[in-house]
């Protein structure tokens, strides 16, 4: 087995469907209708289709979405009205090839939990029964638009034997970059960031910035433009090599959910193994579908606070944690105006 893809759910039925359906579709070499061309592509990435399973862990959701999952295993994803013409033409010759013997069934693992276990036990889980060479985390808000987009990033690590975890170019549904993680949150780097220093061109080019800022902020920033190594990538579609897993572990439980693979990141580099992120792969990651703004901001502030507690010096952790109290108090009188936000943060400024 080359490829182990394991998508946690949570209340998100549709958008699990719409995820699942574009994996096949990409499988399937995204619209490819005759063999000629098929042929040519195949040619192109000088590879045979890869071998994959999909393993689903779905978190108690109460949308339907563990029935559906229920019969998942007998009755692999199937067209829906919502599917493209050209999909549907794919899932069909699928389904025709299975059943002549001249292609593999579709292989799907699911695990129903009768709790909300987190991100990083639900995904823990889903690596517990994987058999891939290599394991990818996938949000199941997330649609794969790429034709070949997995044999493309498989061929690349495959390549580059250093790399032990890669992200690729997450974009929003109108196209624009998103940021994907950046640098390790050192206390110069928090200082910017809870100061909201690292808006300043001339302060993001000193101090490498905790997140990086996308194309369209208006420094103009190109990160998120060019395949560069970075501390770590964000865990919406997070590629690691199996030989991480066996040398490092797997993901800390202790993180319910944002900030785990910032973590997982910084084990994964001191353990010798590079991270990468790769833009010449790209993918749709609708974003904040399984959680609120609350529990965005209140994971990412926990994390850093675990990561201090976790991984740095003593005399390190009550200067973050003043750091942080400062970040949360700065952007509650910043979004004043904006009484959900300002909300947010004078929870999280509590809670810490």
């Amino acid at each position: 087995m080359k490829l182990s893809i394991i998508i946690v759910s949570y209340n998100t039925k549709e958008l699990l469907e719409q995820c699942l359906e574009s994996i096949i579709s990409s499988m399937g070499y995204g619209g490819i209708e005759n063999n000629k061309e098929k042929n040519q592509t195949l040619n192109h990435y000088n590879t045979k289709p890869l071998s994959y399973e999909i393993i689903i862990v779905d978190n108690n959701s109460t949308d339907g979405t563990q029935e559906y999952l229920g019969k998942l295993k007998t009755h692999p994803p199937k067209l829906t009205t919502r599917l493209p013409g050209t999909i549907r033409k794919q899932l069909v010759e699928r389904d025709r090839r299975v059943a002549e013997g001249k292609s593999p069934k579709l292989k799907v693992k699911t695990i129903l939990n009768k709790e909300n276990a987190g991100f990083a036990r639900a995904n823990n889980q889903g690596i517990e029964k994987s058999e891939g060479e290599y394991v990818l985390l996938l949000n199941s808000d997330t649609i794969i638009t790429e034709k070949n987009f997995f044999n493309k990033i498989i061929k690349f690590l495959e390549k580059n034997n250093n790399i032990g975890i890669l992200g690729p170019k997450l974009l929003w549904e109108n196209g624009q970059i998103q940021s994907s993680g950046g640098y390790f949150p050192t206390l110069s780097r928090l200082i910017t960031w809870a100061l909201m220093l690292d808006d300043l061109p001339l302060i993001n080019k000193i101090i490498k910035p905790y997140h990086p800022h996308q194309p369209n902020f208006y420094t103009n920033d190109s990160y998120y433009q060019k395949l560069h190594h970075q501390d770590w990538v964000t865990g919406a579609c997070f590629f690691i090599k199996r030989i991480v897993l066996d040398k490092i572990g797997f993901l800390d439980e202790k993180f319910f959910m944002y900030a785990e693979e910032m973590e997982y990141c910084y084990r994964a580099k001191k353990a010798g193994f590079g991270v990468i992120y790769y833009p010449k792969a790209s993918l749709i990651h609708l974003g904040g579908k399984s959680g609120t703004s609350l529990l965005a901001a209140k994971g990412e502030f926990w994390g850093i606070k675990y990561f201090y507690q976790k991984h740095q010096p003593s005399w390190q952790k009550p200067i973050a944690g003043l750091l942080l109290k400062t970040a949360a108090f700065l952007r509650s009188l910043v979004f004043c105006q904006n009484q959900e936000k300002r909300q947010v943060y004078k929870q999280v400024l509590a809670d810490l």
